[in-house]
């Protein structure tokens, strides 16, 4: 996979050296490259921004900068296909935005399949919107926020996302068997963890942690799953597709407050008039 970054900030991603994501990078698993938007300005000053037209507070970055930058990004991507039958796949451009559609689980699943992704970093009050448009001509065009809150840039996001997405690229974890059992990897959120000392000032590991019987763990571990995000996330409960809960699942979710209502989970009281209710 290869993945670039445009900012004005290039050295905000100097954390992506950091941990598996720099162990991926040196091991040729990820392709990332920082591009400074700066080196694709053509006045002395290197502006890449200017006055809003319409007037109103803040600044708002340059189209031509923008548009050299990732021009010169796009065409030092992959490779197009061997066959000149053969579209390659576009390019993705991600655009941090708190306009954008929220970046989830499911998101970084589905990016980390894809062969070359593209962040751009917007800052002051955005990217010139014609960027946005100009920019679906070549890429598939994806603006994404990290949640309903505002930040100074899209650097922090980026980092969010490439190390969501990369942590997902074959061989970059370890244990690929750690992926499948974490928060939001089944639209629930992790089990709570424990490890050694079993007592550690007057508190125990759960005792069903230390029987040894695997399918006793299996249902404890689920169980907190459930009971979590009814406790932290019921706009996930409420998410979940009945057909993939047994009966010891529907159990502990009754105790947390929620039932199986026709096709769908509800809070006890909600259902439907006339459904069946299991």
């Amino acid at each position: 996979m290869r993945i670039d970054v445009v900012s004005i900030f290039p050295e905000y991603l100097s954390a992506l050296d950091l941990s598996l994501i720099g162990k991926a990078r040196q091991q040729g698993l990820l392709e990332l490259t920082v591009t400074d938007l700066r080196e694709f300005t053509t006045d002395r000053h290197r502006t890449v921004d200017d006055t809003p037209y319409g007037g109103g507070a803040g600044m708002v970055m340059k189209p031509e900068p923008w548009a050299a930058a990732l021009d010169a990004v796009r065409e030092r991507g992959p490779a197009p296909a061997a066959d000149p039958g053969v579209a390659g796949e576009r390019p993705v451009l991600v655009v941090p935005s708190p306009a954008g559609a929220v970046f989830t689980q499911a998101t970084a699943r589905e990016l980390a399949l894809r062969e070359h992704l593209v962040f751009a970093c917007g800052r002051y009050e955005g990217i010139d919107e014609r960027v946005v448009d100009w920019s679906r001509e070549h890429f598939e065009v994806r603006p994404m926020s990290l949640g309903d809150y505002v930040l100074n840039g899209g650097e922090v996001a980026v980092l969010a996302m490439v190390e969501a997405i990369g942590r997902l690229v074959p061989g970059v974890v370890g244990n690929p068997e750690s992926l499948v059992e974490e928060s939001h990897a089944d639209g629930l959120l992790e089990y709570p963890v424990y490890t050694k000392p079993a007592l550690w000032r007057d508190r125990p590991v759960p005792e069903v942690l230390l029987s040894g019987h695997h399918g006793r763990i299996a249902r404890w571990r689920r169980d907190r799953q459930l009971q979590r995000t009814a406790a932290r996330r019921p706009d996930l409960v409420a998410s979940l597709d009945p057909a993939g809960l047994d009966r010891a699942d529907r159990a502990v979710l009754a105790e947390a407050g929620w039932i199986v209502s026709g096709a769908r989970v509800v809070r006890a009281g909600d259902d439907a008039p006339g459904e069946p209710v299991a």
